[in-house]
Parts: C-alpha cells; sequence; structure tokens
C-alpha cells in the first residue's frame, strides 16, 4: 500500500519542536569544570599538539573517523530538479538520518551554493581535514561524473556519489540473483536500459564489470535509442552507443532479456513485456511510479521476475541496503577510496545474503510465513539486521585487499561485536511490530477519539495501513475536531454510544448477567456500559472491534477495570502485569511490572515473570532476567530481599532453563564487571540483564518514569500482559507516536490472538 503524504502532516514534522531531523549531541561528559576545561581550553591543546606531530592521531582524538558529509549543489533533488541548495536541505538531513540509524555514522549535511564543477571540487576538496568520507548527493549529470571522478583522485578519503553508485550496487546484486534463478548468464543476454542520467550510467558500467558485453547493452535516453551514428552525442552517452539497428525503445525490447528502468512511469506497455525474451527481467525503478505497474506487468507475464523502488512490492532497490553500510567499512578501515572492488564486495554480499535463511525476526517484521530465495525476494529487506555485519566487513576486506585501507582490521570477531553496538535497536524493533501490523490491520477502537492526539494517531494508522481505526465519542465532536485539524478520516468508523441503543442495551444486559453474582446491579450495569471504557471493552468482548486502546485522558486503574472485569485474564493467568520497553544507547530493556500490581507477593511475582519472559520472547530477545531488590544475594535483610529471593527459588523451579537471577540491585544486574568482581557465581555475570522485574509497582512506577525524562530514553509501553482480549492502556498524555506505536502493539496481539497466542 502507498503511503499517502499530506503537505501540512510534512511540514510539520518538520517544523515542529526542534526545527529540521539532526543535531549535534556530545559524546563526553561536561557537568563539571573539569570537564569543561579538559574539552576546551587549556585541555584541548593536548590533543591539537598531538595530531600536529602525527595527522593520523585526528582519527584517535576526533570524532572525523566516524563522521561524513553529506553534500550537495542542489541541482538535482528527488524529482524536483534544480531547486538550489537551500531546498535541498532537508533531503540532506534525511540522508543524514539514515547514515545514523542504519550504520550508526555521524553527518554533516553541507548546502553548497555553486554550480560550477571546478568551484565546487575545490570546495569540497578544502574539507577532507574535517571528515572521514564524502556523500555526494543530488548533483545533475553530467556534471556529477567529472565531480565525483575528480574529487576520488584528489582526496584520500573515501567519496561516493549514491545516486549513481547505491542504485548500481543493489540492482547488481538482484540482477544476479535473477539471472541464477532463470538460468541464464550474464555475458550472453541482451540489456535495455531506458535512461541516461547518473544512475543509469553508473548501473551499466558496474553491469559491464559483472560481465555484461557491451555488444549486448542497448541504452535509451529521451531521444530514442543511443546509436552510434547519432549526431551529437556526448562522450558519456557515446560509451554506451549500439550499433544495432533500432531506434526506439519498443525496437529495442524485442527479445530483450532484462529491462531496466531508470527514467519515469508508464513508459512500457504490457506488449513490450510480451515482446521480451522467455523468462524476462524487468527492473522499473522510477519513483514514485514504475515504467509499468507492477500488478500489470506481473498479469501480462506468468514468467516475470520484476523489482522496482517502492515497498508495497516485492524486491525493493533500495539505496539504502548499500550506501550507510559501504561508508561504514570504508570507515572503519580508513580507506583512502570507494573503489570498483569494494563495491563489486557489497554486490556480491548482498546476493549471497538474500540466498541464506531470513532470520524469524525479519519474517516476523514483514508478516510473511516464509520468506525464501526466489522470484519474489532477490535481495535482502532494508530492516534486516545481518545488512551491516555482512556488507561492512565485506567492503572492509575488499578495501584492505585492494589496498585501500590505511587501518587494517586484525580481529573479525570483534569488528562483528562492534558493529551490533553501532546501531541502536529501538527504531528498528518499532519498524518490525509496526510492518507486523501492516500486514494483517486489525479494528482497533479508541475510547477517546474526542481527543485530537487520537485522531491525528487514527490518520496515521489509517493511511500507512496499520490498523482499522473505530472512533468511540460524541459523534458531533468527533467531526468538528477531524474538521478542525483537516484530517481524512471517512474511513474510519464513528461509534457514537448515544446513538446506539440496541447495542448499548445488549451490552448491559451482558455485563449485569456475567456480574451479578459479583454484586452488580443493573443499574451498575448501566453505569458501566455508559462510560467508553466499559462499551470499548465491551465491544471487543462481542467481536465488534478486535482491540482496545484508550488511557490517553485517564488514569490507569480506571482505564483499566472495566475491561478486567469485562474481558478478564487469559486461561491460566491469575494476574495481568504491564511491561515497558525502554530503548536507549545502551541497548533494549524490559521492565515489569510498572503499572499494575501493587505489592505482589513471591508467587505473584513468578506470574509476572511468566509474563514476561514470555512477551520479551515474542519481541525475538532471549529473556535474561533479574529479579531487582535493594540487596545483592542476600547482604541485606527485609521483607523485599525476602520476598525476591523466594521468587527466583520458585521461578527457577518453574522454569529451569530460564536465565533468571535475585535479588539483586539494578545497577548490579546491568553492570557484568561488578559482577564478574563480586558475585561471579551469577547467571548475568557474563551478560547483563535485559528484563528487568520490580519488586512493587512504587519502585518500578518510579523507575520507568525517571528513565524516560532525565535518562535519555524512549520508551513503548505499558504492554498489558495476560488479558484474554487485546486491550492496552496508554500513559497519561502520550504523544501520537505513542498512540501509533500501541495501536501496533494492540493489532499484532490481536493477530496472536487469532492463534490462539497471547502476549
Amino acid at each position: 500500500m502507498s503511503i499517502k503524504i499530506r503537505k501540512q502532516d510534512a511540514l510539520d514534522y518538520h517544523s515542529q519542536g526542534q526545527p529540521g531531523k539532526i543535531e549535534v549531541v556530545p559524546t563526553k561528559t561536561l557537568s563539571t569544570q573539569l570537564d569543561l576545561a579538559l574539552a576546551y581550553s587549556p585541555g584541548v591543546a593536548e590533543p591539537c599538539k598531538e595530531i600536529a606531530a602525527n595527522k593520523e592521531d585526528v582519527y584517535k582524538y576526533t570524532a572525523k573517523g566516524n563522521l561524513v558529509a553529506v553534500i550537495s549543489n542542489g541541482t538535482a533533488v528527488l524529482g524536483l530538479g534544480n531547486i538550489g541548495p537551500e531546498a535541498s536541505k532537508p533531503v540532506m538531513e534525511g540522508k543524514g538520518v539514515l547514515f545514523k540509524k542504519f550504520a550508526g555514522i555521524d553527518v554533516f549535511d553541507i548546502e553548497i551554493d555553486e554550480e560550477d564543477p571546478d568551484a565546487f571540487i575545490k570546495i569540497v576538496k578544502s574539507l577532507e581535514p574535517t571528515f572521514g568520507g564524502i556523500n555526494l548527493e543530488d548533483i545533475k549529470a553530467p556534471e556529477c561524473f567529472k565531480i565525483e571522478t575528480e574529487l576520488r583522485d584528489k582526496m584520500n578519503i573515501p567519496v561516493m556519489h549514491d545516486d549513481q553508485h547505491g542504485t548500481a550496487i543493489i540492482s547488481s546484486a538482484a540482477l544476479l540473483n535473477a539471472l541464477e534463478i532463470i538460468g541464464k548468464k550474464i555475458d550472453e543476454i541482451v540489456v535495455v536500459v531506458n535512461g541516461a542520467g547518473a544512475a543509469a550510467v553508473s548501473c551499466t558500467r558496474l553491469y559491464f564489470s559483472l560481465g555484461l558485453t557491451r555488444e549486448n547493452l542497448i541504452m535509451c535516453d529521451s531521444k530514442g535509442v543511443i546509436r552510434i551514428d547519432r549526431d551529437e552525442l556526448d562522450l558519456i552517452k557515446a560509451e554506451f552507443a549500439t550499433a544495432r539497428d533500432v531506434s526506439t525503445l519498443q525496437q529495442a525490447i524485442k527479445g530483450a532479456d532484462v529491462f531496466i528502468g531508470l527514467s519515469k512511469a508508464d513508459i512500457l506497455t504490457s506488449q513490450d513485456i510480451l515482446n521480451m525474451a522467455s523468462d524476462p527481467i524487468v527492473f522499473a525503478l522510477a519513483n514514485p511510479n514504475p515504467e509499468i505497474a507492477y500488478d500489470l506487468a506481473m498479469k501480462t507475464r506468468p514468467d516475470l521476475i520484476m523489482a522496482t523502488g517502492r515497498s508495497d512490492h516485492p524486491n525493493q532497490v533500495n539505496n539504502v541496503l548499500g550506501f550507510p553500510y559501504i561508508f561504514r567499512g570504508a570507515l572503519d578501515v580508513r580507506a583512502t577510496e570507494i573503489n570498483e572492488a569494494m563495491k563489486l564486495a557489497a554486490v556480491k554480499a548482498l546476493s549471497i545474503l538474500a540466498k541464506e535463511p531470513v532470520p524469524e525476526m525479519v519474517i516476523k517484521a514483514y508478516g510473511d510465513t516464509k520468506i525464501q530465495f526466489g522470484r519474489q525476494y532477490l535481495i535482502p529487506k532494508p530492516l534486516d539486521p545481518r545488512l551491516i555485519t555482512t556488507i561492512s566487513p565485506a567492503v572492509a576486506k575488499a578495501a584492505m585487499d585492494s589496498g585501500m585501507a590505511t587501518n587494517p582490521i586484525t580481529d573479525w570477531g570483534k569488528y562483528h561485536q562492534d558493529l551490533l553496538k553501532r546501531i541502536g535497536i529501538e527504531d528498528k524493533l518499532t519498524s518490525r511490530i509496526i510492518d507486523l501490523a501492516k500486514k494483517n490491520p486489525k479494528r482497533v477502537v479508541f475510547a477517546e477519539a474526542d481527543n485530537h492526539k487520537i485522531l491525528k494517531a487514527a490518520q496515521v494508522l489509517q493511511d500507512e495501513g496499520v490498523a482499522k481505526p473505530i472512533l468511540l465519542g460524541k459523534r458531533s465532536e468527533i467531526e468538528r475536531l477531524i474538521k478542525e485539524h483537516s484530517l481524512e478520516l471517512d474511513q474510519c468508523k464513528i461509534v457514537d454510544p448515544r446513538e446506539e441503543k440496541v447495542l448499548t442495551e445488549k451490552y448491559a444486559q451482558h455485563y449485569y448477567k456475567t456480574r451479578q453474582r459479583k454484586g452488580a446491579t443493573m443499574y451498575d450495569a448501566n453505569r458501566v456500559i455508559r462510560d467508553r471504557n466499559g462499551f470499548g471493552a465491551m465491544m471487543v468482548e462481542f467481536g465488534d472491534a478486535d482491540a482496545l486502546v484508550s488511557g490517553l485522558t485517564k488514569d490507569y486503574p480506571k482505564t483499566i477495570l472495566p475491561s478486567l472485569q469485562i474481558i478478564g485474564m487469559a486461561p491460566g493467568v491469575k494476574r495481568v502485569a504491564g511491561m515497558y520497553i525502554i530503548m536507549n544507547k545502551k541497548g533494549t530493556f524490559f521492565f515489569a511490572d510498572c503499572t499494575v500490581n501493587v505489592d505482589p507477593t513471591a508467587e505473584e511475582l513468578v506470574g509476572i515473570i511468566s509474563l514476561a519472559q514470555r512477551g520479551v520472547k515474542f519481541f525475538d530477545y532471549e529473556p535474561r532476567i533479574a529479579m531487582l531488590s535493594y540487596s545483592n544475594f542476600g547482604s541485606s535483610k527485609g521483607d523485599v530481599p525476602e520476598k525476591t529471593q523466594e521468587a527466583v527459588r520458585l521461578a527457577k523451579a518453574k522454569f529451569p532453563d530460564l536465565v533468571i537471577e535475585g535479588d539483586i540491585q539494578a545497577n548490579v544486574a546491568l553492570n557484568t564487571d561488578l559482577q564478574k568482581e563480586n558475585y561471579p557465581f551469577s547467571a548475568l555475570a557474563s551478560e547483563r540483564a535485559n528484563t528487568l522485574i520490580f519488586p512493587n509497582l512504587i519502585s518500578g512506577n518510579i523507575a520507568y518514569k525517571l528513565l524516560m525524562e532525565i535518562g535519555g530514553s524512549e520508551a513503548i509501553g505499558p504492554i498489558l500482559l495476560g488479558m484474554k482480549k487485546p486491550v492496552h492502556i496508554l500513559q497519561l498524555g502520550s504523544s501520537i507516536r505513542e498512540i501509533v506505536n500501541m495501536a501496533a502493539i494492540a493489532v499484532v496481539d490481536a493477530q496472536l490472538q487469532e492463534r490462539n497466542e497471547h502476549f
């Protein structure tokens, strides 16, 4: 499904809060006068003197080795053309965000007001002392060829124009695998390339390196086939001119094995596809709409293998599969350039990775029952966590083998671990949940739909296909807010309980019938159903909705109580529990119970442990559990240490394979050095805890809220564990993105329910 981008949403995203998408964050503490004196004057003089004596020490004492410049003059931005350097800045910031997210690389974006290639080259060359690498972006052809070539010659750091080489590398991997599937050899096929810009030129050159013969290449531009007898061919187009007696794309494609589109939408017809050779390969890479619609092409030729640039079709040729990891490998060996050997290494690494068994976490993220090498899976998925540990080492090794590396890697095992530490898991974890929800969106009823945050979240959920929102509340108020905020929620069902007389009566009667022997009267039943949390819970109970999300404007206990009374707990569960996913630079951690159980007994803590370890496993983590206390292994006496010790004893008896320790203090549970020195017997001494069970609500609630506000942590949750049907409670005052994340979790929970599974 194609995501609809609204102008105001895009403008708000870039302008709200701190304008833009990036910021500079110090990597050293700056809390004391000594810190400041070390960071600047007079302490900074010492590394300056070391670097002056040995320039290579700049990598030792500064951020140069992990810093890339994303540089543009704005002459060929996306599909916008020559819009100038200022207008290109949002794109360059966006590229910086991708570098950071996928490879842990820091970026300064630099927009240069200069179109003369010689002057541009001089400016960029002068920046070499600052950066470990240069990513050129959105520079028009043919100037981009001259700029990149001369900068590579003149600079001793990696330089790459991603518009050229990114698409070339990814499409090359896809092409090699497609040819393997159909049993054709690259030196025997005929390839038609439609487009003669930077990407087309670079793609074709790389295909030549892979074995494509020049006589089997036909390139077309806006005037038709680039022939050797055409007048006024520049040097670059002359490189790809053909002697074949064809003049148009339609003539060229007859009998061709491969079509590579780097041009514009809908220039390829069904008849063109029919005229191709057996098992044709079509890479229609124009964005946002390909040279021929995917569904039309596949319907025309069942034997077709197709790739596009879109995420809603198989085989997405996405540059994010390449540039972050290529630069990562190049930076890590301090390569003096990114050469052909390094690009080919990236191609081969991508090609090989696609043939390996796909991890369960990737399959879950994309919601497919099976992802395996074949016509629908030529190249890895962008969220595959193996990309950084596959491509970056391959590029680094190629740099070393080809003499480009000035700081060779000697311990590849350590390098593998370093790469994993470079990237934060939080965004990928959230992305996996969102993507899984999209595969089978469910009906989520929002009990507080007369709040603008809920409605804006519903818009995101609807547009991205994550959920099917049901808006519960006063119809007139909901419609007023929709109009006031210029939302488009026609696809969302509005349920006003005051209009639903028959439904309200049915729900009240059911409540009375199930609760009458627990003291409920008919008056109580009507009162509970008039409350939207009660009405929403009853919608889930009766199958009129798949999940309930509430809590934005009410305290947690008041929100959860109707659901506990109406829906109840899953079979075998005696107490529900709440779990937060806490994410920061140090990793991803799971906190339970911070929201539900006030002062659980040892036996009740075992129930919380059981629910938490099941929830942690769902998110593809192997739980390593610390039962927290103010004591370490009985070092202090008191009710809490005794209770937590007993809980651990019972949990080990019930779950003998579970990694669990306690009683243990929080800092010790997370610090393996402390444990190795003082408690080497601890099950968490070799690898720290990732799941923290709190002894009571007071400690858990305080801990997660402190981390969120002053600890620089992000939180997803609370995820309600142990309910019979999906109910999830928001934090009071949640942001729109937090509401979207919680709704996605509710959808995934509902998907589990279909399989008779539970969080």
